[in-house]
């Protein structure tokens, strides 16, 4: 069957309802138009459609990018890391923002092309840069001021620049609508800003209802949150590097 034989059917995904899985379906039509579908367990089937319309790839690629963070372990992490070394609600938004600003840079000049870095390396840095973060909360017990801690947006910025890059590789798996390729970029980006400023509001508001449980006696949770996040960093470090490597 052609392209144009497959507009406006409806396909099913054989065995998706009696998993927890979901499926990225992307079809290709031979003029060059794409499509890019999330299916679902809860509704194994998606129709083929001629174009889409502006609003469909909005909502889609808002959605992925919101999915792709929330579901994205080692960008949370470090993030989390962030949290816990950046102290003052204006050095933290500064710290914040400059993250969102590097890697937005990167995720377009990367999904444009402009830039072409490989994927498995890129993913090794990302683990260190959480490593790099847990060492340095390590190291504040000793009385030891990180460069985290000095130049805190400095650091999120850089490391940002490189985290962008792994959000462009999850996006190139995804792949962009050919005639809407800015749009789909840019809910996507904000897709991904709206998941982290999910995922920060969620961490601040455990914190503070830590603080008015006063749960002071419970210091060593934070320390082993600490640790857990530096062995979680360096076991990604290790394997990543060995995979690439081998």
């Amino acid at each position: 069957m052609d392209g144009a034989g497959l507009i406006g059917q409806t396909l099913s995904i054989e065995g998706l309802a009696s998993t927890l899985t979901d499926v990225l379906v992307r079809i290709q039509l031979l003029d060059g138009r794409t499509q890019t579908t999330l299916v679902k367990p809860s509704s194994p089937t998606f129709t083929v459609q001629a174009a889409q319309s502006r609003w469909q790839i909005t909502k889609q690629y808002l959605v992925l990018g919101i999915e792709h963070i929330l579901g994205g372990i080692d960008h949370l992490l470090f993030v989390l890391a962030l949290l816990l070394l950046v102290s003052g609600r204006w050095l933290l938004l500064k710290t914040i923002t400059a993250f969102t600003i590097a890697h937005s840079i990167t995720l377009a000049m990367a999904t444009l092309g402009f830039v072409r870095v490989p994927a498995a390396p890129i993913e090794a840095v990302i683990a260190l840069s959480i490593l790099f973060l847990a060492s340095e909360l390590a190291r504040r017990k000793t009385g030891q001021t990180g460069l985290t801690e000095r130049y805190p947006w400095v650091v999120s910025f850089t490391f940002g620049l490189l985290h962008g890059f792994g959000f462009a590789g999850a996006l190139a798996e995804i792949g962009l609508p050919q005639k809407e390729i800015p749009l789909a970029l840019f809910q996507f980006n904000v897709g991904v800003e709206l998941g982290q400023l999910m995922f920060v509001a969620a961490a601040l508001s455990v914190g503070v209802l830590l603080q008015k449980l006063k749960v002071d006696r419970f210091r060593w949770a934070r320390e082993a949150l600490v640790y857990g996040i530096g062995c979680v960093a360096a076991f990604w470090c290790i394997q990543r590097v060995v995979s690439f490597v081998q």
